[in-house]
């Protein structure tokens, strides 16, 4: 029995929620961005996370797992700048932590408020909305994932297999929005939380971008088998 071509729907979507809590670089990302900058700017980073959620789940509906076995130099390409791109986000992370550290111990930190422009935005916290994509795209593990988690739900008989893999696409853009839209609202209270504890609030930065290093890392050694 399945419904519209998709088998085990309720099995999905525990399946699907366990995914999205895992912690991951586009969650972060979002968190760390509505923690230093509010929660407007937060859901623009969402907004990147979400365009670049689609486009994977549009090209793994067309085959670009398969793309990549077929031409393993595309993959390693993708891979290596994809790593890069996460080392570089992470570097910023730690590099912004360690100098509020350092202010907050000489009594000169001076807080840039979520509303200031960005040029008082340190630079991996600016253009939330593209960085985001970025963070959500170039990542070749994530496509072939996909690929493997939505196969197991959709009934290969079913004589419109564009209906099932939509209504699977729906329910995790939509789990996925709900917990950014978390996120964002506990970031916004953690900036307010931590607006007079410096150190704390370099602590978890530094901690966030010690986390971007190691998913850089991962991407880095990453494989298709």
């Amino acid at each position: 029995m399945s419904f519209y071509g998709v088998t085990d729907l309720w099995t999905y979507v525990l399946g699907a929620i366990g995914i999205i809590l895992l912690p991951g670089p586009n969650s972060l990302f979002v968190l760390s961005v509505a923690t230093a900058r509010g929660v407007r700017i937060g859901y623009q980073a969402a907004c990147g996370v979400f365009l670049g959620d689609s486009i994977l789940l549009l090209f793994t509906a067309m085959g670009a797992a398969s793309l990549l076995r077929t031409y393993p130099a595309l993959f390693m390409v993708v891979k290596y700048v994809g790593a890069a791109y996460l080392v570089w986000v992470g570097l910023n992370l730690a590099w912004t932590a360690w100098r509020k550290w350092r202010e907050s111990g000489r009594g000169v930190l001076v807080q840039v408020a979520p509303s200031q422009g960005s040029t008082e935005t340190p630079a991996h916290l600016q253009r939330p909305f593209q960085r985001a994509l970025v963070i959500s795209l170039l990542n070749p593990k994530a496509i072939l994932f996909l690929l493997s988690f939505f196969v197991q739900f959709i009934d290969p008989g079913y004589e419109t297999p564009a209906i099932p893999f939509l209504i699977l696409s729906a329910i995790v853009m939509a789990c996925s929005a709900v917990y950014l839209s978390v996120l964002i609202v506990a970031g916004a209270r953690l900036a307010d939380a931590f607006r007079a504890r410096h150190r704390v609030s370099a602590g978890l930065s530094g901690a966030v971008g010690a986390l971007f290093l190691w998913f850089g890392a991962k991407l880095a050694t990453a494989s298709l088998n």
